[in-house]
């Protein structure tokens, strides 16, 4: 009768043991049932996706064929706390303006201004862009602007155009990045 208890015995010391040295069951201080959620479903990426950097391709034609000379606003996250004034295409080979921001007063620390030029049958022939960066910030190639800020009375800017495969004739002008304070 003894011989069962030990074999017993023996086996649930040996369930215990295979248990803590493979590391299954609870921590101290942790109820079963109550485990961290979070624990066993969390990942961790190895290598982070860099955020995107800049704004969707340009259309390839336009849905109505520009007038000469016209530069066209197109609408997008950050539109809505701009406003670009004075917009002219110079030359057929940049395009021209004011920009101030309208959202609220904190100093712009990044910006870029996009724009896709067209032929005068809507046909999309290139682009050119402004960049702008604020004393102190460092940016891969961007312009440190020493005139006025952009925040309050605005910035004036020039995106020309770069290696264009015709005459341009029309633009149209983007806002793909903007970082306030």
């Amino acid at each position: 009768m003894r011989h069962p208890i030990r074999i017993t015995t023996a086996a649930a010391l040996g369930a215990v043991a295979l248990t803590a040295l493979t590391g299954c069951g609870t921590s101290a201080g942790t109820d079963p049932g109550k485990g961290d959620p979070l624990a066993a479903t969390t990942s961790v990426t190895a290598l982070p996706l860099p955020p995107p950097r800049s704004a969707p391709p340009p259309a390839a034609t336009l849905p109505a064929p520009p007038e000469q000379g016209e530069v066209r606003v197109e609408e997008g996250p950050f539109t809505d706390r701009v406003r670009l004034t004075r917009l002219t295409l110079t030359g057929g080979s940049a395009v021209s303006g004011h920009l101030a921001i309208t959202s609220d007063v904190s100093d712009v620390l990044a910006l870029e201004l996009s724009a896709a030029y067209y032929d005068s049958k809507g046909r999309f022939i290139g682009t050119g862009s402004f960049q702008y960066q604020e004393e102190g910030q460092d940016a891969e190639g961007g312009h440190h602007h020493d005139g006025p800020r952009a925040a309050g009375e605005g910035i004036d800017f020039k995106a020309p155009a770069t290696k264009l495969t015709g005459t341009a004739a029309a633009a149209v002008v983007s806002v793909p990045v903007l970082v306030n304070e």
